[in-house]
């Protein structure tokens, strides 16, 4: 199904690529532009002063995604109209009309995310091709702002909420599309318990970032529940935000769950992520997500006022040594438990914590905050995982998500997420009017059943087996209940806790790791590359296999609706490290 979509995708760009009947701009000069890199305003720069054209920009992105693509699985479909998009961005742009600071610029969706061109799938086989009848408010946002949507990027399937325990979904697979791999190492996984076609370097989410890091497009947007944003923006190289919930409509967007999700924009730097903020942000409230009221846009919605160079100076940024950076350990736990909170790391006792090469990549970041004139408060550790009673520890209140906590094993995690995806779920079913292909949740499932050996559950669905079973009248007061409890760890005694207690603007976490606490609280998190570390997973790869380093950045959180503080923060740390580094397997 994936390769009859692509193929047919760039049949499609090949007919349009033929000459057109409109006149076209000028010819590009003999000296192309290098797209490969290339931010968005030098894009813009570019297209202003006659050097480099949409359709010229356009036409080297999808060159570079039909030379990669069958190596990452990077894109589900691409869209065949995406030449004439360019053809006619550029005659307004010749007619001297921009839209915004997008005009031209070719963009990437989450193939959760309507569009009303292309197929929005899910990465489910049970919606392979089918186009939703309206789009997306942030596509139409990206659009109004001169956005060409040139693709559909890849997944873990229904955003990562098919298959938990016991066989879990590996991240960026789907039933449409496979596998997706990440490009500083795009080679399959090599041991024996994993030999499937997984990536040996984990993409990190259930976004993809993979286009984006290998310079197949400009920037993409993704979806964030638990944590996809920041988690595969972390692991390649990229900037991601994830905003305050309500910050970017979430109107046609597949859910999880409406009390965490939200959309997010990930790019190569984080000027880039302020000039895609502002283009998915609505300039008034969205009518049909009553959460866009929360926050007040700025002036323009033009988050580029807040790149400075100096932003870091005089801010309070707060070391959250517990949890992030030490390994705690609770009242009850035993030794030789392990959680740690990534993969490349093995804890023989305790929770959390960091490895050699981690924690030195932390003590360079905390060095460049200093250096820069930033008041570093350290420790400065979040109340809910300092804590030692288990009840009142963020770390040891996960959200059910596998057949081990169904309905009356589920007493130690929160249910929303498998009781919000009913519900919301649901709701976008009946959203899709008469062409929706299924009609509920347990439609879904049933469907799945009945495709197995087409590959439908391939890892089962047991996260959908736990969401289905909630019932949405007799279980909305434990839903409730639980709801609170994120809040109260991951707010009052989480984000909101750390940031009073020591006048902090933000707190430093490493890598992916505070997109946890973030998503739970429902606010703003920006991730900035910034160093390598071994790829080691706990399993060990076989003599001979030269695993190829991980990328790990850090992150800034914030309260809720800080992002322009965030993205001041996050701009001065970037100008300061340039840490980033293109992939060398796309060159």
């Amino acid at each position: 199904m994936r390769d009859t979509l692509i193929v047919a995708s760039f049949a499609g760009l090949v007919a349009i690529a033929l000459p057109l009947a409109a006149p076209r701009p000028a010819a590009a000069p003999a000296t192309p532009f290098r797209i490969v890199e290339a931010t968005i305003p030098e894009m813009q720069t570019a297209m202003a002063s006659g050097q480099l054209t949409s359709r010229a920009l356009v036409t080297q992105y999808l060159t570079r995604l039909g030379t990669y693509e069958d190596r990452l699985h990077a894109a589900i479909v691409v869209n065949p109209r995406a030449l004439d998009e360019a053809d006619r961005l550029d005659r307004e742009r010749a007619a001297g009309h921009l839209r915004g600071p997008l005009h031209g610029i070719p963009i990437a969706l989450k193939d959760n995310i309507h569009t009303t061109d292309m197929p929005t799938t899910g990465g489910a086989l049970a919606f392979a091709a089918y186009v939703p009848p309206y789009e997306a408010t942030l596509t139409k946002n990206l659009r109004d702002g001169g956005a060409i949507i040139v693709a559909k990027t890849g997944l873990t399937e229904l955003a990562n909420w098919v298959a938990g325990a016991p066989d879990p979904m590996p991240g960026n697979y789907n039933a449409v599309g496979g596998f997706g791999y990440n490009p500083y190492d795009p080679r399959r996984d090599p041991r024996d318990a994993t030999f499937d076609g997984r990536p040996a370097l984990q993409t990190g989410g259930s976004s993809s970032g993979i286009g984006t890091a290998a310079n197949l497009w400009a920037a993409n947007v993704g979806t964030d529940t638990g944590g996809s944003v920041i988690s595969p923006s972390n692991a390649n190289m990229l900037v991601g935000i994830r905003p305050t919930i309500g910050r970017i409509s979430r109107y046609g967007v597949i859910p999880i769950t409406a009390d965490h999700d939200t959309a997010g924009p990930m790019t190569r730097t984080v000027a880039d992520a302020a000039i895609m903020l502002g283009a998915l942000e609505g300039a008034s409230p969205d009518p049909n997500d009553p959460a866009t009221t929360t926050c007040t846009p700025p002036a323009g919605r033009d988050y580029t006022t807040f790149l400075r160079a100096g932003g870091l100076k005089g801010a309070r940024i707060g070391i959250p040594r517990a949890y992030y950076y030490d390994r705690i350990t609770l009242n009850g736990d035993g030794a030789g438990r392990s959680e740690g909170i990534t993969t490349t790391t093995t804890i023989t006792a305790g929770r959390g914590g960091l490895n050699a090469e981690q924690a030195k990549v932390m003590a360079d970041a905390i060095a460049v905050l200093k250096a820069q004139g930033a008041i570093v408060v350290d420790p400065a550790d979040v109340p809910s995982l300092a804590a030692k009673d288990p009840n009142d520890n963020f770390a040891a209140w996960d959200f059910c998500s596998g057949a081990d906590q169904a309905r009356g094993k589920d007493e130690g995690c929160s249910v929303n997420f498998k009781y919000g995806m009913k519900r919301d779920f649901n709701l976008w079913l009946k959203s899709l009017g008469a062409s929706a292909p299924l009609a509920s949740l347990t439609a879904l499932r049933q469907w799945n059943l009945a495709h197995t050996k087409a590959g439908a559950i391939r890892f089962g669905q047991s996260r959908l087996d736990i969401s289905d079973e909630m019932d949405l009248e007799r279980d909305r007061a434990r839903n409730d209940a639980d709801h609170k409890k994120d809040w109260r760890l991951s707010r009052d005694r989480g984000i909101d806790g750390v940031l009073k207690a020591h006048n902090l603007d933000a707190i430093l976490t490493p890598g992916g790791a505070g997109a946890g606490l973030a998503a739970r609280s429902g606010y703003p998190i920006i991730v900035v590359p910034f160093g390598l570390i071994p790829n080691a997973p706990g399993e060990a790869f076989p003599t001979g296999f030269d695993a190829r380093p991980a990328p790990f950045g850090v992150g800034f959180t914030g309260a809720a609706c800080s992002e322009p503080k965030l993205i001041a923060l996050a701009y001065a740390f970037e100008q300061a490290t340039k840490r980033r580094v293109p992939p060398a397997s796309t060159p």
